[in-house]
């Protein structure tokens, strides 16, 4: 439940993140108005049965409706374990390291 934990957490401590970036996560909560000063990268496999790929695309899109920083990497060929290829890709600890919390916040 890592990646709706993700969500959740950030939701739920706006500012707490300098970024973030869910992995296949379910949003449940749906005040993603709150991310809107949070950098969110999005991953999510295309073949997902256990969270299909499409509430990763809900999310994305209420984001990028309210001009939030958002990034979403959809892997055409894999399932629910899209964390493999995330976590071997440098890029994503690149991008971590770009972003700092705002001063005051969380």
């Amino acid at each position: 439940m890592g990646g709706r934990g993700t969500w959740s957490m950030a939701v739920e401590y706006p500012g707490m993140f300098a970024a973030i970036a869910p992995v296949c996560g379910r949003v449940t909560d749906r005040r993603l108005e709150r991310l809107k000063n949070t950098p969110v990268w999005v991953f999510h496999g295309a073949l997902d049965k256990t969270v299909p790929v499409e509430n990763s695309t809900e999310a994305v899109d209420a984001l990028t409706k309210i001009g939030a920083d958002v990034k979403f990497t959809v892997y055409p060929e894999a399932g629910h374990d899209s964390w493999t290829e995330t976590y071997n890709n440098p890029e994503l600890y690149d991008w971590f390291l770009q972003h700092k919390r705002k001063a005051g916040i969380g």
